[in-house]
């Protein structure tokens, strides 16, 4: 049984460095490398139901973490990444619901969640989440950033005609516009964060895309299935990294005292 009110010692997200940064765009393409290739190679519904079942258990297991646990909390990111991937499709694909809709109300989805996050907690930053309540409050957002991402990324794939390479690169130019404003001026660092967050999704699934689609589709003809595995293996390996030198730094500090 989860308390809303349970206390740690520290935030239980990460610092945003240039790992942090560099992981979470690997994650937003890897998943969705992993839902095309999982939703196209077998039943949509049991790939839905299968990704929603190892996402419950991933997000159980950061909210029991006492702390900030390296591979427990990009476990839980990588999924939310699968399966938030699934669900924006699910809504484009299995309803019919035009990109710019589905985009639109997600949109406002998170908006929703950031004003009553900030309604409850007087901040929204990744720096103060320290109970339980709050980082519930995260991770609501974090899905909602990546149903975002997805919808707006396919928006203007498709939609808007640009395909995957240029929608690659448009969103990586927005993406840094917002780190360009913090270096100059050291304003707005929360919603400079945020909207630099939301735009990692876009970033990394367009570029997957362009690596997995077919030719005829504008890609490089990969295969959703190799993309995902290669980039598996460059997170679990960037993630092995982080680990072993948070467990060097956590003994160094042991050691001092």
């Amino acid at each position: 049984m989860l308390s809303l009110t349970r206390r740690f010692r520290s935030s239980k997200v990460p610092n945003t460095t240039a790992d942090f940064w560099f992981l979470k765009i690997l994650t937003t393409a890897m998943g969705e490398s992993t839902s095309d290739f999982f939703v196209h190679r077998f039943s949509p519904v049991l790939a839905v139901l299968a990704g929603g079942a190892v996402f419950s258990v991933a997000l159980y297991a950061q909210l029991r973490a006492p702390r900030y646990l390296v591979t427990t909390y990009w476990f839980a990111v990588v999924m939310v990444s699968v399966f938030g991937t699934m669900c924006a499709d699910a809504v484009h694909v299995g309803l019919g619901v035009p990109y710019v809709v589905s985009a639109a109300c997600f949109a406002l989805a998170l908006a929703a969640i950031f004003v009553t996050w900030r309604a409850f907690e007087s901040t929204l930053s990744i720096h103060s989440i320290t109970t339980t309540r709050r980082e519930l409050f995260y991770w609501a957002t974090v899905t909602a950033t990546f149903a975002l991402g997805t919808a707006a990324g396919d928006m203007t794939a498709y939609t808007l005609n640009l395909g995957f390479f240029s929608s690659a690169v448009w969103f990586s130019v927005l993406l840094a516009l917002p780190a360009l404003y913090f270096a100059l001026t050291h304003n707005n660092a929360i919603a400079s964060f945020w909207f630099a967050y939301v735009l990692t999704r876009p970033v990394g699934a367009s570029f997957a895309d362009w690596f997995g689609v077919s030719t005829l589709r504008g890609g490089l003809d990969w295969g959703p299935g190799n993309v995902a595995m290669a980039l598996t293996l460059l997170i679990v390996i960037n993630v092995a990294l982080l680990a072993r030198r948070a467990s060097s730094q956590m003994r160094n500090t042991v050691i001092r005292l």
